[in-house]
């Protein structure tokens, strides 16, 4: 509680004054925490923290924006893939009490925080003039102090990610800032600008150096520099869920995700009062929250299995809840599953995206299921698998408006690796459906297709400008399959191996 205090006092986060009349303090109390250090480390670290009581603040009063941007894991996965690609270096920082650094524009006032009274002043109250931990618009704040600093520094923010930050060097390479709230990445080539870039941040922040990274959100970094091989993976995370949800050394492991003979509907919700009281007991939502981080961070091998059983989260099941816990057992026999990168001198850079549709896979409205993955040196770096938002009415048409989401996320891709400096002349698409690939290339098959609605049809115009080609791929070569519906055990490893995913940790 002193280190923080100081560190507050340090940063003149406010001063003492006597509250106006008309105005309202808001409270504060101590958060307090144990922390572990980064991997390798059994040491833990007792945090303690001032949070004002933000609840009680009031809009257009006490803030006004409260929008922050984050990195997107995509971006972070990215990034690593360069690392791994072009051998950079790559260092993590993390800004000590990074919120406090935030400058206010709203006049906010806040009671004393409990223990540290000044004698002479006890009924005076605290004038906030930096930000703090707990008010809705210190994320925001610090977000645009820190952006602020880092455009004065000459970096550009790419127009893709906010949160990515690079400046083309004197020889031509690259130095990438990524920012998550407080943690951060860097990577070049260049050890030297490295070092330089934590001088400035340290100089401006409070800053704490952790070295080669090693964990970031999460997510655990592990880096074979010899064989120019990265990987990621979140084992000690999905060992804490599983041990959350009681998932031991007795149960017994599954080999995919959701198999074949779960039909998920509506219709298996709760018809009694005996059923809803049984699933009241249920950490359902709990569940499928902790399976959908890891899908999102490093497991695309469950996105279509957490896509189904994320549907009924209002109101699950028995039939719902066997589907997660099958699920949970998959996940015990993988906990060491992760992404992996890798060096490749003849397409690493580059990226190849596959795409698949199941046709009105949906048991409830009938709408079909989109799913495509993107890899770059060998690894995914981003993918999906989601309800389409309309009914297909046909195999071509669910296909085509895959096409469309995959396209969208191609031309993202590409607009980033532009920012990072990576040139690519066109995005390779494989798409197994030929007839969907005809439709997107020129205007076959009028008559049946005139009703799909129009922003599906700007495909055509990317696909004539050249930027991405899309391609015809065999269903069993195609990954993204196992992004739509429930495949075999053999299908489904190939469908690994084919975008880099295995034992990593």
């Amino acid at each position: 509680m002193d280190e923080e205090m100081k560190s507050l006092h340090k940063n003149e986060t406010w001063e003492l004054v006597q509250l106006p009349k008309g105005k309202k303090a808001i409270g504060c109390k101590w958060v307090y925490a144990k922390k572990t250090e980064s991997l390798g480390k059994d040491n833990v670290r007792f945090k303690a923290r001032l949070v004002a009581k933000g609840y009680a603040q009031k809009e257009g009063i006490d803030y006004n924006e409260v929008f922050s941007p984050v990195v997107k894991h995509s971006s972070i996965r990215i990034l690593l893939a360069l690392v791994a690609q072009f051998d950079l270096e790559l260092a993590q920082l993390d800004v000590k009490t990074a919120f406090l650094h935030g400058d206010l524009e709203e006049e906010i006032y806040m009671s004393r925080p409990e223990g540290f009274k000044v004698l002479g002043k006890e009924n005076w109250v605290c004038k906030l003039q930096k930000s703090l931990y707990g008010l809705k618009q210190s994320p925001r704040q610090w977000y645009k102090r820190f952006d602020r600093f880092m455009i004065g520094q000459k970096y550009t923010r790419s127009h893709f990610d906010h949160c990515v930050y690079f400046r083309k060097l004197q020889d031509g390479t690259f130095i990438y800032l990524l920012l998550y709230v407080d943690d951060m990445l860097i990577a070049c080539k260049s050890k030297v600008e490295i070092d330089r870039l934590k001088t400035q941040l340290s100089n401006e922040f409070e800053m704490k150096d952790l070295g080669e990274a090693r964990k970031i959100l999460g997510m655990e970094i592990e880096r074979d520099r010899a064989k120019g091989k990265i990987s990621l993976c979140q084992k000690q995370y999905l060992k804490k869920v599983l041990h959350r949800f009681g998932m031991n050394e007795n149960s017994k492991p599954v080999s995919t995700p959701l198999a074949p003979h779960f039909k998920l509907s509506a219709s298996m919700s709760p018809k009694t009062g005996e059923e809803s009281h049984f699933m009241a007991q249920i950490p359902y939502a709990s569940v499928v929250g902790s399976l959908m981080y890891a899908m999102v961070c490093t497991r695309p091998d469950i996105s279509q299995a957490v896509s189904i059983v994320s549907r009924y989260m209002h109101n699950p099941g028995k039939g719902h809840w066997q589907a997660v816990k099958w699920i949970l057992r998959y996940i015990l026999g993988t906990v060491d599953v992760g992404l992996l990168f890798q060096q490749d001198k003849v397409t690493g850079q580059c990226v190849v995206g596959y795409v698949d549709s199941d046709y009105a896979g949906d048991l409830d409205k009938r709408r079909s299921t989109t799913g495509f993955v993107f890899s770059i040196a060998g690894g995914p770096v981003s993918w999906r698998s989601i309800l389409q938002s309309t009914v297909a009415l046909s195999t071509t048409e669910a296909e085509y408006m895959a096409v469309t989401e995959a396209i969208k996320e191609a031309i993202w891709l590409q607009g980033l690796l532009d920012d990072f400096g990576v040139q690519q002349d066109h995005v390779d698409v494989h798409c197994d459906s030929q007839s969907a690939i005809y439709l997107a290339k020129n205007q076959v098959h009028h008559a049946r297709t005139k009703h799909i609605d129009v922003r599906f049809h700007f495909v055509r115009e990317i696909i004539d400008e050249g930027d991405i080609l899309l391609q015809k791929i065999g269903t069993a070569d195609n990954p993204a399959d196992m992004l739509t519906k429930p495949v075999s055990l053999l299908k489904f490893k190939h469908c690994l191996d084919l975008i880099g995913i295995c034992k990593v940790c």
